[in-house]
């Protein structure tokens, strides 16, 4: 289990972390989200020890990660899959992680199975593709068959393929009563990965909670599509719903169940070819919830009149 209490992180002047209260359960994978800038690498740094919070604790089984007698056994981290000498094969790097803690090169061999590297384990890192620097990352972070996972955007650069390993082995991971912290800015990956998300906005917890209660929490809305749409729309404002433009042609309309705005429309004669409830997705909800949040924005892309 993660635990953190009040912890914050300061460089100079700027806060990256304001305040951290969260516990990380084992036997279920936590998603840990936010915008560029939020915090969630500067957190999981502190969490093994690479950066000393300026106030606050945090702890892995009760423990601070520098108080663990054999980290790698306790605590599986992938912080920077780039982390390797370039010079080097993936297996030999393997070897060398492996040799700090007594552990056997067969549990090395079964590592490099596990993450998919047989292939390419006598190369050097160097050469490596992203996709496949994150596998080498997975492998080094289970050599020790930890019982804490943490993964700084491990699906980065893997093709389709990895992507369903890795979520298929994480979850595996939290069956057997592991502890998983992960994050991630693939939301629709994310909401088929996690059991809890913890969101970040600028340095502070939004959230804390199962997905499926963050999902619900947010509602739903009707969308609707008909050959008279505007005066559909029309009719549906005056009975206070709130509409919007939707896709392909349809209207997004909050405030009123199906079934009010099927009789509505069946009243004025309107209609429709599609109603139907929909429920916000993990996107949708998180986007809503660091709107105010987010640190880094793109400009907008300029129009045919800028050019």
């Amino acid at each position: 289990m993660i635990e953190a209490s009040g912890l914050v992180k300061r460089y100079g002047a700027k806060t990256a972390v304001a305040g951290i209260d969260l516990a990380v359960r084992p036997g279920r994978v936590t998603g840990f989200l936010g915008p560029n800038g939020a915090g969630k690498s500067t957190t999981m740094r502190m969490i093994v020890g690479l950066d000393r919070p300026t106030a606050g604790t945090v702890t892995v089984d009760g423990r601070a990660y520098r108080d663990q007698p054999a980290p790698l056994r306790e605590v599986g981290a992938l912080l920077e899959a780039r982390a390797a000498h370039r010079g080097r094969t993936a297996r030999n790097h393997l070897r060398v992680l492996a040799a700090t803690h007594g552990i056997p090169d067969s549990r090395v061999q079964e590592v490099i199975d596990l993450a998919g590297l047989d292939a390419v384990a006598g190369k050097r890192v160097g050469g490596f593709s992203l996709g496949m620097g994150q596998r080498l990352g997975i492998a080094a972070a289970l050599l020790g068959d930890p019982a804490t996972l943490i993964l700084d955007e491990p699906v980065n650069g893997l093709d389709p393929d990895g992507v369903r390993w890795v979520r298929t082995f994480v979850r595996g991971l939290a069956a057997e009563g592991r502890t998983v912290f992960l994050s991630s800015h693939l939301m629709s990956e994310m909401a088929q990965t996690a059991d809890d998300v913890v969101v970040l906005g600028r340095g502070r917890v939004l959230a804390a909670m199962p997905v499926a209660q963050l999902i619900a929490g947010a509602g739903s809305r009707v969308v609707v599509a008909s050959p008279r749409a505007t005066d559909l729309a029309d009719l549906l404002q005056r009975n206070g719903a709130t509409v919007s433009p939707g896709e392909e042609g349809r209207l997004d309309v909050a405030g009123l169940a199906a079934s009010a705005v099927g009789d509505l429309a069946a009243s004025a004669g309107i209609a429709l070819h599609e109603l139907t409830t929909v429920g916000s997705s993990l996107e949708e909800v998180y986007m809503s919830m660091t709107a105010d949040d987010v640190e880094y924005r793109s400009s907008a892309a300029p129009s045919a009149s800028d050019a």
